[in-house]
């Protein structure tokens, strides 16, 4: 059973996996519940063709699961579980799920604002969901929205070419337009475009960071890490825009697990300072 929800999140994020590591055994079997869950209906409709009919028929097994009935689906029988342990909102998986739908019928966003909607059910929940794992206080809720935000938003970018070949532009047709652009194809003003992006999730991003006061230090280790390493993709892509248009940018495992170590012991020699001071 934690074989298969573990290859499942394998598959769906080597940065996330990876990083996840650093989480103490029980916490990081939380996490691959949420994100076996999470890649499973994202999986389908990210699928060529679209998987339509089973995204539906997984979703009523879901309500199912949720209302008691024995589905026999391992990835949904740990959501739930974990779901009425920790504590998630109904609406949250709602939102989620009503995301997860919108890939089905709805391929480009037009404005910042309407991306951010969507991006509240795909991304932003996440956070909360991982909020709620972890056990952080209510102040932290805005702050772990804000990351699921800011690593959602650098997907987008990463992603242009999976997404144009799936037939989706998230990026704000608004924002081309003020570039002088209607296709992705590399040019000075796709340049341009990408970079004013990049500088968006930057915004997202450090105002994420400001909750990392939140976060005991046993579990900032593997969040900070894949900061990071959203980070250093956001650098790689602002340096070489066009490179979005013909390869996927990600760390490979060794920077992650070097990045970790580097962390763990940065993040406690932090913590010790401020307590010596």
């Amino acid at each position: 059973m934690v074989q298969k929800l573990n290859e499942i999140f394998k598959k769906g994020s080597i940065t996330y996996y990876n990083s996840s590591y650093f989480f103490p055994p029980k916490v990081r079997e939380d996490v691959t519940k949420l994100y076996a869950f999470v890649r499973v209906f994202d999986d389908l409709v990210d699928s060529v063709p679209q998987k339509v009919e089973e995204f539906y028929n997984l979703r009523k097994l879901y309500y199912l699961e949720k209302s008691g009935y024995d589905t026999r689906n391992i990835v949904l029988q740990n959501f739930v579980e974990l779901s009425m342990r920790k504590g998630f909102d109904d609406s949250w998986v709602e939102a989620f799920l009503n995301a997860m739908e919108s890939d089905i019928y709805k391929k480009v966003y037009y404005t910042i604002d309407e991306l951010l909607k969507y991006m509240y059910g795909s991304a932003e929940v996440v956070g909360l969901f991982m909020m709620k794992i972890l056990d952080l206080p209510s102040e932290s809720m805005h702050y772990a929205r804000m990351l699921g935000r800011a690593m959602q938003f650098l997907n987008f970018l990463r992603d242009i070419q999976e997404d144009l070949y799936l037939d989706r532009q998230y990026l704000p047709v608004e924002d081309m337009e003020k570039f002088g652009i209607d296709r992705m194809e590399c040019n000075e003003a796709f340049k341009g475009f990408l970079r004013y992006e990049i500088n968006r999730y930057f915004e997202f991003e450090m105002e994420a960071e400001e909750g990392f006061r939140y976060i005991p230090a046993r579990y900032l280790v593997p969040i900070k890490t894949a900061s990071e390493m959203y980070k250093w993709t956001a650098l790689r892509i602002r340096k070489f825009p066009c490179i979005v248009l013909s390869k996927k940018i990600k760390p490979r495992r060794r920077k992650i697990v070097v990045t970790a170590i580097k962390n763990f012991a940065g993040v406690y020699l932090w913590r010790f300072l401020n307590l010596i001071m």
